[in-house]
C-alpha cells in the first residue's frame, strides 16, 4: 500500500524526535536550498537535515532577522523538505509573530521540527510562544520537534557569565516544562557552562551550535549533548571555498580535483 503524505510526514517526524532523544548526538549540517540539501542527504551518515534562516535570507538578498518574508520562507524549507525523504528541521526564527500559525504552515510544507528564537523577550511572553508552537504541532498530529531557543548567552554583552548561565537555565527549563523538545542555547560555550546546562535540562535535552573553536562533538555526547548544529558556517565555508577557486581560475589556475559533479 502506499504511503500517504500524513503518514510520511509523522513517520519522519518521529524519526527526528527518536534521533534527538538517543544518546548519540545528532549533528545536522545545515543546508539553505535544494542543491545544498541533497549534496548533505547523500553523505553517508546524515540522518536529518536542519535549515539556515541566514542562508536562506542571504541566497534570496535579504538581512537576517525576519526580514525575509514568510511566504519566502516557507517556500523555501519546502522546496528542501521536498527534496529529500529525510526529516528537514527548519529555523523560523522568532516565529514572525505568530508561532503556532508559522509551525502549522511549515509543516504543511513537510518541515516536522523547528527552531524557535526567544530573543530574550520577557519570560512569559517567549514561554508563550514556544507553548504555541508545541500546540501547533499537537494539532497536526505529528511527534514535532521544537528546539528551543534561547539567546542568553548571544546577547549576553558584559553581564556577569554565572549570571548567564542562571538566566538559560531558567529559560530553558520553562521552555521544557511546556512541551519543548530540546533547548538551544547558542554561542561559544565552554565546558563548564555545557555541563551545566546538561545537569539542568537532563541529558539529550541541550542542542548547541559548533562554531570556531567550540568543544568537539565526541566531547559534547560524552557531557550529554543531544544535537549539534552548525547555523550559517556551512555556507560560509561553501563561500570560501567558492572564492579560493575564483581566485585560482582568475589567476590561471584550474578547477580543484575532486570538485563534485552537478547533482
Amino acid at each position: 500500500m502506499t504511503e500517504s503524505p500524513t503518514t510520511g510526514l509523522a513517520a519522519r517526524a518521529t524519526t527526528l524526535s527518536r534521533l534527538h532523544a538517543a544518546p548519540e548526538i545528532l549533528q545536522v549540517v545545515n543546508v539553505w536550498d535544494v542543491i545544498s540539501a541533497r549534496t548533505i542527504a547523500d553523505i553517508p551518515g546524515t540522518t536529518a537535515l536542519a535549515t539556515a534562516s541566514h542562508s536562506i535570507a542571504a541566497s534570496l538578498g535579504y538581512e537576517d532577522g525576519e526580514n525575509i518574508p514568510l511566504e519566502e520562507m516557507i517556500a523555501a524549507v519546502g522546496r528542501i523538505a521536498a527534496a529529500t525523504t529525510l526529516p528537514v528541521s527548519a529555523d523560523l526564527e522568532s516565529g514572525y509573530g505568530n508561532p503556532g500559525d508559522t509551525v502549522r504552515r511549515a509543516i504543511g510544507v513537510g518541515i516536522v521540527g523547528a527552531n524557535i528564537e526567544d530573543r530574550m523577550r520577557p519570560l512569559a511572553d517567549a514561554v508563550a510562544q514556544m507553548e504555541a508552537a508545541v500546540k501547533a504541532g499537537q494539532a497536526e498530529g505529528i511527534d514535532f520537534v521544537l528546539n528551543a531557543r534561547t539567546d542568553a548567552f548571544v546577547k549576553a554583552g558584559d553581564r556577569d557569565p554565572a549570571d548567564v548561565l542562571a538566566e538559560a537555565v531558567e529559560r530553558g527549563k520553562a521552555f521544557l516544562a511546556v512541551g519543548a523538545t530540546n533547548v538551544f542555547v547558542p554561542g561559544l560555550l565552554d565546558e563548564h557552562a555545557v555541563t551545566a546546562l546538561v545537569e539542568a535540562f537532563g541529558p539529550q535535552r541541550l542542542s548547541v551550535i559548533n562554531v570556531p573553536g567550540s568543544l568537539a562533538p565526541a566531547r559534547l555526547q560524552e557531557l550529554g549533548v543531544a544535537r549539534i548544529s552548525y547555523g550559517p558556517w556551512t555556507q560560509r565555508v561553501a563561500l570560501t571555498a567558492l572564492a579560493d577557486s575564483a581566485r585560482e581560475l582568475l589567476a590561471g589556475g584550474a578547477l580543484p580535483e575532486g570538485t563534485l559533479p552537478l547533482n
